[in-house]
C-alpha cells in the first residue's frame, strides 16, 4: 500500500501545496521533496508571477526565461511529469503568458513541443515570419498532427457521406432492397385501407447507388481571421477528406479581407495549411461573393461557411447573397467553429440574421461534421448541438 493510500488526509495537504504554490502563506505546513518538488517547479516557472507575486496573492516567482535552453528544458520536464493533455495545455499557456511564440520559430524548440492542432495554430500564424531554417521543422509538426487527425476523421466522414450521398439519389422504382421503407409509407398515407389496416404503395421511393455521375458541389468558405486557428487546420483536413471522394466536388476558399483559392492544394492539407495567413480582418461578404460565382449547379451544391461573423464588410450585402444562394437551390451551412474548443465567441446579431434566413449558426465539433454534412447533401435538418 502506498504512502497516498495509507494517508488520504496527506494526500489532500499534497495536491493543496501543489496548487496553492508553497511559501508560508499556502497554510498547508506541507514540504514537498523529490519528483513533487520538481513538479512544483514546472509549474512555478509557468505560473508564477514575474514581478514575484502570483495571482492569489503569495509569493511565487516566475522561473521560466524566454530563451531557448531553459524552454527545452522545461518542456522535457512537463512531458516527463504530466499526461500528454495537460502537457498540451501548459505549452498553450506558456506561448500565451509568457510571450514565448518567436522561440517556436528555433528548429530545436519545435523539436521539443507536444504537437497538437493550437501549436499548429500558432506556427501558421509565425509563418510568414519563420525563417527558412525552420520552415522544413514546422512543416514536420504540421503533417504529424495533420495525419493523426486524417486517422481519426477520414474512414468516418467518408463512410457517412457515402451513405448520405446513395440516400440523395433517390428513385421512383427501386429494386426491393433499395426501397426507403419510410419514405415510401409516407408517400403513401393516402393508400391506407382501414379494414385490411395496411398500407398499399402506389409509389415507391427508392435510393439510387451513388456512381461517377451524381455528384454534389461543395464550397468550404473559411474566415482565417486569428481567433479561427483550430478551425483552420480541421477544415484543412476536412476538405482533403471530401477532395479525395470522387462523387463530391469540393473547393475551399479562405479569406480575411482578400480571398484565396486553395483548392488545386487540397491534395494536401500540409500545402492548404501553410497557404493561408492567420490575422488581419474580415470581409465575409467579398468571401461569399467569389464563392457565390463558382456555382453552376444551385440544387447540388451545399456551402459552409465557418466564421465567427465579425463583418468587417457590407453586412446586409452579405446577408442578401446567403438569401439568393439559398433561393436558388443552395444548402446554406454556417458553423461558428470547427473544433474542440468549446463555445466560441461570435457576432450574434449576425447570427440571429442568418437564422432568420434560415441558415443557423452554430459551433460544430470535428466528430459531428460528417454528420452535418450528410444531413445537408440529403437536404433534411441539420444536427443542431442543443447549446447552440
Amino acid at each position: 500500500m502506498t504512502a497516498e493510500a495509507a494517508d488520504p488526509a496527506q494526500e489532500r495537504l499534497r495536491r493543496w501545496r501543489l496548487v496553492l504554490g508553497g511559501e508560508s502563506a499556502d497554510g498547508t505546513g506541507c514540504a514537498l521533496s523529490g519528483r513533487d518538488a520538481a513538479m512544483d517547479g514546472a509549474l512555478t516557472a509557468l505560473y508564477g508571477r514575474k514581478d514575484g507575486r502570483s495571482q492569489g496573492g503569495r509569493d511565487r516567482a516566475a522561473g521560466l526565461g524566454a530563451s531557448a535552453p531553459s524552454v527545452a528544458r522545461w518542456l522535457g520536464d512537463i512531458r516527463a511529469y504530466f499526461p500528454s493533455s495537460v502537457v498540451q495545455v501548459m505549452q498553450r499557456d506558456a506561448i500565451d503568458r509568457l510571450g514565448l511564440a518567436t522561440l517556436l520559430l528555433e528548429p530545436e524548440m519545435l523539436a521539443a513541443v507536444e504537437a497538437d492542432v493550437h501549436l499548429v495554430g500558432t506556427l501558421l500564424s509565425l509563418n510568414k515570419a519563420m525563417p527558412e531554417t525552420t520552415k522544413e521543422t514546422a512543416r514536420a509538426v504540421v503533417r504529424k498532427v495533420v495525419e493523426d487527425l486524417e486517422k481519426r476523421l477520414a474512414t468516418r466522414t467518408r463512410a457517412t457521406l457515402t451513405g448520405a450521398l446513395d440516400r440523395s439519389a433517390r428513385i421512383n422504382r427501386p429494386r426491393h432492397h433499395d426501397i426507403d421503407w419510410n419514405r415510401t409509407i409516407a408517400a403513401n398515407l393516402k393508400h391506407y385501407l382501414p379494414e385490411y389496416r395496411t398500407i398499399v404503395p402506389e409509389r415507391l421511393v427508392g435510393y439510387g447507388r451513388a456512381n461517377r455521375s451524381t455528384k454534389k458541389e461543395v464550397i468550404l468558405c473559411i474566415d482565417q481571421s486569428g481567433s479561427m486557428a483550430a478551425s483552420v487546420v480541421y477544415a484543412s483536413v476536412f476538405g482533403a477528406v471530401l477532395a479525395s471522394m470522387r462523387t463530391i466536388s469540393t473547393r475551399l476558399v479562405v479569406f480575411d479581407t482578400a480571398v484565396v483559392d486553395l483548392t488545386d492544394q487540397l491534395d494536401d492539407p500540409v500545402d492548404v495549411l501553410f497557404g493561408t495567413q492567420l490575422g488581419g480582418g474580415t470581409d465575409i461578404n467579398r468571401a461569399l461573393a467569389y464563392c457565390q460565382s463558382q456555382i453552376t449547379r444551385p440544387a447540388e451544391t451545399v456551402v459552409v461557411l465557418i466564421s465567427d461573423l465579425y463583418e468587417g464588410g457590407i453586412r446586409n450585402e452579405m446577408l442578401k447573397r446567403v438569401s439568393a444562394m439559398k433561393g436558388a437551390g443552395v444548402q446554406f451551412v454556417t458553423l461558428l467553429a470547427l473544433s474542440d474548443e468549446g463555445a466560441p465567441a461570435y457576432d450574434r446579431e449576425h447570427a440571429a440574421a442568418l437564422a432568420a434566413l434560415g441558415a443557423p449558426a452554430f459551433a460544430c465539433t470535428p466528430d459531428l461534421f460528417p454528420e452535418v454534412m450528410a444531413a445537408a447533401i440529403e437536404k433534411r435538418p441539420l444536427p443542431i448541438p442543443d447549446a447552440a
